[in-house]
């Protein structure tokens, strides 16, 4: 198998397993707790938070991003060339579609249903906004800090807060989005919201985008034209710490 393929796999395997956290958590807490929605998103919010640290702990080593707007970011930055952005792209559409499919299936409903939730608003396109801003300034402020083995927990600990500090509970991904219209269930969102919802998911990416290059400016390679500086001498060596 490929590099390629590997690495698209990975994405399809991982934003599957996540939207079945989100979906089937969503459900679990939905029949545990019917009478408080505050505690079914503290039960949805820390099932999801968890399973991505341990998702992204699992197959960073191949691929992890399970988020089409952080493939785009890697590819505006020149991590990924284009064939490969749209190859991860393509299959964190298709892994999120199946993990919803496989959470219905897991929870006796129908395989899929459209979402009947609605969710519109300027108060929840800019939470998206703000949440996807956020989202991309942990990933990529983690890696460019050089703590790229700590994203797993910053990642996960940023979307369990954000569930609750944004007025949309942070989706923050379109591949989650359109893959939660399929199920009629807490999790879920009526295909006619989610456009907005991508749209300014969008919007928060392109902002993301430049506050990374303005944080964290790459740094100039040394010219290979250069000589390499002299040795220090022995003398000045002994007086250096």
């Amino acid at each position: 198998m490929s590099v390629l393929a590997r690495r698209a796999m990975a994405e399809f395997v991982g934003t599957a397993f996540l939207v079945m956290a989100v979906v089937g958590s969503g459900v679990m807490a939905s029949r545990l707790s019917p009478n408080d929605v505050g505690l079914q998103l503290l039960q949805n919010s820390v099932a999801t938070g968890a399973a991505l640290v341990a998702l992204i702990l699992a197959l960073q080593p191949v691929s992890a991003s399970f988020n089409p707007l952080v493939t785009l970011v890697e590819r505006a930055l020149g991590i990924l060339d284009t064939p490969t952005a749209l190859a991860l792209i393509g299959a964190q559409f298709v892994g999120g579609m199946a993990g919803t499919v496989l959470a219905n299936i897991m929870f006796g409903l129908d395989a899929v249903t459209l979402s009947t939730h609605q969710r519109a608003g300027g108060g929840l396109w800019l939470g998206e906004v703000v949440a996807t801003i956020g989202l991309l300034l942990v990933i990529f402020g983690t890696i460019r800090s050089g703590r790229s083995e700590r994203v797993a927990f910053a990642v996960g600990g940023y979307i369990t807060a954000a569930y609750w500090f944004t007025s949309s509970t942070s989706f923050a991904n379109p591949a989650v989005t359109v893959a939660r219209t399929i199920t009629d269930t807490f999790a879920g969102i009526a295909p006619a919201s989610a456009p907005g919802f991508v749209l300014a998911q969008l919007l928060g990416g392109a902002v993301g985008l430049f506050l990374i290059r303005v944080l964290y400016p790459p740094v100039p390679a040394v010219p290979p034209s250069l000589p390499a500086p002299a040795p220090a001498s022995a003398s000045v060596r002994k007086v250096l710490p």
